[in-house]
């Protein structure tokens, strides 16, 4: 005869409504022998994982809701005991923001990705890059899709998962042209606002159309690799300062001081470098630069923009 759900054991029930997998009724000991697999497994992760807790209900319900497929006669344990369940459980505790879960998946994979690229023979100057995409695709929801690591479903290592997850990155980056700093200036002049805002302005655009691209591809390269990245993920990936924090394991007001270091750098160096080229009379360079501050900000995200990544990658 059937159990009710009343009868079943916590963490199996749990489970039973939350899989999409159709089983033949288990009998009571296949249900108890589940219950205990499960809470094993829990013990286990909070042992492996030490400071990221998570209630075991929600673990449950996360390796339930991606089981694999199976035909209704498949045995329930065997299905669940052959994930990688300590890997979900850390993998659930990023999905729901645990600041622990965070650093522990760069501390034990992204930390792990340099070496396992140079294997892949990807080359050097693209790996940090590579590495820092992989933790936005993971951590940080895209467009309306969770955060890629909802999609890791445990059949195989974590590490493997995201390793994929790095080349497919790798190769997508090696795939693109990427234009040169002189053709990104050439865009960013173009992206500025259209003729007729201003009639004197628009005449000293014109006129120093060729000192401004250069001002803004000399003023990019004074700024770092990891300056650029910084202001990639802001202006281009359209992160927030608080979804940037936990990437770089600092707070959110150590990001907004990052952002306006940097941002005052291209600021004063753009200036400095016109005014040089230039050669304007005091007047004529004030009224010049109130024209460049005011439009600074949308040459950084177009500067800075790179083709992004698909929401989610298997």
């Amino acid at each position: 005869m059937a159990l009710r759900m009343s009868q079943v054991p916590a963490l199996a029930a749990t489970f039973l409504s939350h899989t999409k997998t159709r089983f033949v009724p288990p009998s009571p000991e296949d249900l108890a022998a589940l219950d205990a697999l499960l809470s094993r497994a829990w013990e286990d992760a909070q042992a492996r994982w030490p400071g990221v807790a998570l209630p075991a209900a929600s673990f449950v319900a996360h390796v339930a809701e991606r089981l694999p497929p199976a035909a209704p006669t498949s045995p329930i344990a065997p299905l669940v005991s052959s994930l990688s369940l300590a890997e979900l459980y850390l993998a659930c505790a990023c999905l729901q923001g645990h600041s622990a879960a965070h650093e522990a998946l760069e501390r034990h994979y992204l930390a792990r990705l340099p070496e396992r690229l140079r294997g892949l023979r990807q080359p050097d100057a693209m790996i940090d890059e590579v590495r820092q995409r992989v933790g936005v695709k993971l951590l940080v929801a895209n467009a309306g899709h969770a955060p890629a690591i909802a999609d890791y479903t445990g059949r195989g290592g974590l590490l493997s998962w995201v390793v994929v997850i790095a080349g497919r990155i790798a190769n997508k980056l090696r795939g693109q042209e990427k234009p040169s700093t002189e053709d990104d200036a050439e865009e960013l002049f173009k992206a500025l606002p259209a003729q007729g805002l201003d009639p004197e302005l628009d005449v000293m655009k014109r006129r120093h159309h060729a000192a401004f691209r250069q001002a803004v591809r000399e003023a990019a390269a004074t700024l770092s690799a990891e300056d650029r990245h910084l202001l990639r993920l802001h202006f281009a990936d359209r992160l927030s300062t608080y979804e940037m924090a936990p990437l770089f394991r600092v707070n959110q007001s150590t990001i907004s001081r990052w952002l306006k270091r940097v941002q005052q750098q291209v600021y004063a160096e753009t200036r400095r470098r016109l005014q040089e080229q230039l050669g304007l009379s005091t007047e004529d360079f004030q009224s010049f630069i109130a024209f460049v501050d005011s439009q600074l900000d949308l040459t950084l995200s177009q500067l800075l923009d790179e083709k992004r990544e698909p929401p989610s990658e298997g």
